[in-house]
């Protein structure tokens, strides 16, 4: 477990830092435009496509609460064992968007997708936790061992 518990840490540690840096990048004015891929700063109030933004304030003590039960359970139901870098990735890019909710008032998003459609804007941390989750998806799909 102790094995484990440093990978974890060291991921959380590692994509919360870089996504800050990337994210202080854009705060201090950089922008880029392309025809199909903008950098360009934004503020996200809500979640995902802006969903419940409606929620203000509330939002980021809900998401505290989700980020506190996403670490209870990524410990108590054994999972760091088999998803340590999933599970850190996961944490520390949750944790980058939630300190972006204290600090701005919304999570800074900065990739805007605009070659054929209009896709939501996203970050670093959105790839990551991404990434996690088809990590989880894909282990638990083609690796998972049938419990009968």
């Amino acid at each position: 477990m102790k094995r484990e518990l440093i990978i974890f840490v060291l991921a959380a540690i590692l994509v919360f830092v870089m996504d800050q840096i990337i994210k202080s990048i854009f705060v201090d004015g950089f922008g880029w435009e392309s025809t199909c891929i903008s950098l360009e700063l934004h503020y996200n109030r809500g979640v995902a496509f802006s969903m419940l933004d409606f929620l203000g304030d509330w939002l980021k003590w809900i998401q505290v609460g989700l980020v506190g039960l996403l670490v209870f359970f990524i410990f108590k139901e054994g999972y760091l064992k088999q998803y340590a870098i999933a599970a850190g990735l996961a944490t520390g890019a949750a944790c980058g968007n939630l300190l972006d909710r204290f600090i701005h008032g919304g999570v800074v998003d900065y990739v805007a997708w605009h070659c054929g459609f209009d896709f939501a804007i996203f970050n670093f941390a959105d790839v990551m936790i991404d990434i996690a989750v088809g990590w989880f998806l894909i282990h638990q799909i083609w690796f998972a061992k049938p419990s009968h």
